[in-house]
């Protein structure tokens, strides 16, 4: 009786097993212990003592872009009372098989969700996700999670263009007071953008806008460095735009490089994902940027309580992501207002960044070829690249109810139009 009664038990234990293995659509257990499923990228609750982050960023905190993640995952750490000896960071990690390297090595660690944050690392952070697949994996400025479709790889942006279209407004002001100043100053500006792709085009198109929201004439010149982090070449840039007439710099490029050569040069520069004033205290006029904390907490969150992380993350001015910091002594008066005022109407959402009224386009055979315009020079149609494929194909209308939905249908930015007002120097990246 003892006997069958202990089978029974054990028959019974088994069932309940495989039924549990079932309903969850499947379930591994990681280096910790800790059971994850590999169904979708939910999974069961984790104990806050042992969940492990894992971060790989391009380079370390000399880089303004890189150090944006690394503080902002300190912040989240922090908020969420989790002990920075849990978060495995790799800095200085290239955009090569290096990041798949160091993947697998956050996984060996036993980390249960992995982020990395340049562009490049995208493919390499999949190759890893298709292996391990009891372990999620986040990555920042991407473009396939929603075409991939894998349940553990998942890509996280920010509506940005909204922050820059503020500081542009910081710019158009400046220039204002000082045309006001001189009458021999020309509204022209300067930006030093790291390649031609969409997030650094979608990124100077913004900022141009809202400058040109508050200084009508105002023009802009681009110069390109193909990289994202050059010391060197993002000064000689700035200085050569400074020496072509520029009399405002911006960038979207990551080293002090630019805002240096401004404070050289006495030229009011707008930086990007932080301060800069330090370099430049009599330069500096305000900076936008992404605030990642809000993502990294939502991220971390989702694995501790076992819930889904959205496939494609859009950060807001309301969600706390898109962040312009307090304009400096040398904004023009009344900057801080009409920048206030801005991020409002976006939370509100009254005030459209790509609304086509607001800019003309130039169609040829080799500039805006998808894009339709009507008789004043107004976009009507186009076809935005936003399923990503080899051949870069154009996919998918952009253009409705009078303006350029960006960042809506992915992500990551697909704006790529050149507008008329911005003259590119280089477009050899």
């Amino acid at each position: 009786m003892n006997r069958k009664i202990l089978s029974l038990i054990l028959a019974i234990m088994m069932i309940v097993s495989v039924c549990s293995f079932v309903s969850c659509g499947g379930n591994n257990t990681n280096s910790e212990g800790n059971t994850v499923q590999t169904g979708d990228n939910s999974s069961q609750k984790l104990d806050k003592s042992n969940i492990k982050i894992g971060l790989i960023t391009l380079h370390d905190d000399s880089s303004t872009y890189d150090k944006n993640f690394i503080d902002a995952m300190y912040r989240a750490l922090e908020n969420l009372g989790i002990d920075k000896s849990q978060l495995v960071m790799y800095t200085g990690i290239p955009e090569t098989e290096e990041c798949y390297n160091k993947a697998k090595d956050c996984v060996n660690q036993g980390c249960n969700v992995v982020f990395a944050d340049s562009f490049g690392h995208e493919d390499f952070l999949i190759q890893a996700a298709m292996e391990f697949k009891d372990v999620r994996f986040c990555h920042g400025t991407g473009t396939k999670a929603h075409t991939v479709k894998l349940d553990n790889f998942s890509n996280a942006f920010a509506a940005i263009y909204e922050g820059r279209y503020a500081a542009g407004i910081a710019a158009g002001m400046k220039l204002n007071e000082m045309m006001e100043k001189d009458s021999s100053v020309k509204p022209v500006m300067g930006y030093v953008g790291a390649f031609t792709y969409a997030e650094v085009m979608s990124g100077y198109t913004s900022f141009y806008l809202g400058a040109k929201s508050v200084c009508p004439d105002v023009t802009m010149k681009v110069k390109f460095t193909g990289s994202w982090y050059d010391y060197d070449k993002e000064k000689a840039a700035a200085e050569a735009l400074i020496s072509d007439g520029c009399v405002l710099i911006s960038q979207h490029a990551d080293s002090y490089g630019a805002p240096e050569a401004c404070e050289a040069l006495g030229v009011p520069n707008v930086s990007y994902n932080g301060s800069t004033e330090s370099t430049g205290p009599n330069t500096y006029i305000v900076s936008s940027k992404i605030d990642w904390t809000p993502y990294f907490e939502y991220m971390i969150n989702c694995t501790l309580n076992g819930e889904n992380i959205a496939q494609d993350y859009t950060g807001t001015v309301e969600t706390g992501s898109v962040v312009v910091l307090e304009v400096s002594k040398n904004a023009a008066e009344g900057t801080q207002k009409a920048i206030d005022d801005a991020m409002e109407a976006f939370r509100q959402g009254t005030l459209h960044v790509f609304d086509v009224n607001n800019f003309t386009v130039t169609v040829d055979d080799t500039t805006n070829a998808s894009a339709k315009v009507d008789a004043d020079g107004h976009l009507t149609s186009y076809l935005a690249d936003v399923d990503t494929d080899e051949a870069f194909e154009k996919d998918t209308e952009a253009v409705k109810d009078g303006y350029f939905h960006e960042s809506e249908y992915r992500s990551a930015p697909y704006f790529d139009v050149e507008i008329d007002g911005i003259q590119l120097l280089d477009r050899s990246y």
